[in-house]
């Protein structure tokens, strides 16, 4: 019984050893685990996915922000397509709504079966919420995607059209008039 419960001693004190040398196989208790954190930090955003929809392109698209957006400087936009299938590739045009000036071409030719990186540069004009319009052309089908671009703190104003009734059920509605 003696020897069994040292030959388990050995071989706990074997394990923890084992699991504490790494961390000071450099000399510096930690510094990896800091390095480790701050390598993360500079990484780059992830890059969020476009919906896409029936009857669309059939492009995927990703998108990232790689700064962020502030009044009057450059904002680099990061777009990433993937499943272009169609022999002659995809087309992209890009538009920039009111408030957001587009820098560069307008245009992007995608060649098919190749994931293709892009990266665009917009400059925010104006605080609020404005977007980088994305149409996708691919085969017949297209698709539209409106990637957000929020500078400042401001929110957009909705004004609203119509007027607010009770409905005979006591439900709220806003009745707006036909255009």
């Amino acid at each position: 019984m003696n020897i069994r419960s040292n030959s388990t001693m050995a071989l706990a004190c074997l394990a923890l050893a084992t699991l504490s040398a790494p961390a000071t196989a450099d000399g510096e208790p930690g510094s990896r685990s800091a390095r480790h954190a701050a390598s993360q930090q500079r990484q780059a955003a992830p890059m969020a996915t476009a919906p896409q929809k029936p009857g669309g392109a059939g492009v995927k698209l990703e998108y990232r922000l790689d700064a962020t957006p502030q009044l009057g400087q450059a904002t680099p936009v990061v777009l990433q397509f993937d499943g272009v299938t169609d022999a002659d590739g995809a087309t992209v045009r890009l538009s920039a709504d009111k408030g957001l000036a587009l820098q560069g071409s307008s245009t992007l030719a995608l060649p098919a079966g190749k994931r293709t990186t892009a990266t665009v540069v917009v400059v925010s004009e104006a605080e609020g919420l404005a977007y980088l319009n994305v149409f996708i052309n691919q085969g017949g089908g297209s698709s539209a995607v409106s990637v957000p671009i929020q500078t400042g703190a401001a929110t957009p104003n909705l004004k609203s059209s119509g007027e607010m009734k009770s409905t005979p059920s006591g439900d709220s509605i806003i009745t707006m008039p036909v255009k």
